[in-house]
C-alpha cells in the first residue's frame, strides 16, 4: 500500500503532530475520491497510529482497493435497515478501547460540483460526543484528479499528480460537553466538525470556502422543480 501511494501521485503529508498523539482520537476527513481511504491509512500509519477507518461497504467490493481495505482493520458501513448503527457501535467501541477511528462525515464521495464537503451525517457527532477525546480534521486534495468519482473510466494515474494530506488542530467542542445529547445538539456538533474540515480544506486549496454545505437532497429537489417548469405537460 505504501509504494502504491507513491506510484499514483507525488504525495505531501503535513500536520502529523495533530494525529501522532496517544489514546483515542476521532479523525474526520473530506471525501473526494475512492482513493482517499488508502492515502489516509498510509498518512496515519506514518504518524505512528493504526487507524480503524469507517468506509462504505461497497468500497470493499472494488478490486485491489477492497483487498487493501480488508487488510487494514477498516470498519465496513452498510446503508439502510439499521445496519449503519452496527458500524457506528463498532467505531465507538474502538475509540473506547483507545484506538484511532477515521470517519468521512459526508458518508460517501462528495457530490458537490467543486469538491467541497457536503452536509454532514449525524453519526460523526454521535461518535464525537461518546467520549472526551480529540476530534481532528484531516483533508485530502489531489486524489480526485487520479480517480475521478462518478465518471466511467475516471482512473488517470499518469501523468502523476500532486496529492496532499493535511491534519489540523483538534476541533473545540467544549461548548457542547455536558449537555443532553439530542437531535439538535448532534446536528450542531456535526456542523461544527464539518466546518473545521471545510475551513482546513480551504487553506490547503488556497481559495475561500463556501458558506453553506452542499445538500444532495435539496439539489435533487431543485433540479426536479426546474425540469417540471421546463416541461409543464409531463
Amino acid at each position: 500500500m505504501f509504494p502504491l501511494t507513491r506510484i499514483l501521485g507525488r504525495r505531501s503529508f503535513e500536520g502529523m503532530e495533530h494525529v501522532a498523539v496517544p489514546g483515542p482520537v476521532l479523525a474526520v476527513a473530506n471525501h473526494i475520491s475512492q482513493l482517499d481511504p488508502i492515502y489516509t491509512a498510509v498518512y496515519l500509519r506514518q504518524s505512528g497510529r493504526i487507524p480503524h477507518i469507517m468506509a462504505k461497504a461497497s468500497l470493499f467490493k472494488i478490486p485491489v482497493i477492497g483487498r487493501t481495505l480488508t487488510g487494514t482493520g477498516m470498519i465496513p458501513v452498510e446503508r439502510g435497515g439499521g445496519h449503519g448503527q452496527i458500524g457506528l457501535n463498532a467505531a465507538i467501541a474502538s475509540l473506547n478501547a483507545g484506538h484511532m477511528v477515521l470517519i468521512y462525515p459526508d458518508g460517501t464521495v462528495t457530490r458537490d460540483p467543486d469538491n467541497w464537503p457536503m452536509k454532514p451525517r449525524p453519526g460523526v457527532a454521535a461518535m464525537a460526543m461518546a467520549g472526551d477525546f480529540p476530534v481532528v480534521p484531516v483533508v485530502h486534495w489531489g486524489t480526485q484528479d487520479v480517480y475521478v468519482p462518478y465518471v466511467k473510466g475516471g482512473f488517470h494515474p499518469f501523468p502523476r499528480k500532486d496529492i496532499r494530506v493535511v491534519a489540523g488542530p483538534p476541533v473545540d467542542l467544549s461548548a457542547f460537553r455536558g449537555k443532553p445529547v439530542d437531535a439538535r445538539l448532534l446536528r450542531d456538533v456535526s456542523y461544527v466538525i464539518q466546518g473545521a474540515v471545510r475551513d482546513l480544506l480551504a487553506q490547503v486549496r488556497g481559495v475561500p470556502a463556501p458558506v453553506e454545505f452542499y445538500d444532495q437532497k435539496k439539489a435533487d429537489r431543485l433540479k426536479a422543480r426546474a425540469e417540471a417548469a421546463e416541461n409543464p405537460d409531463r
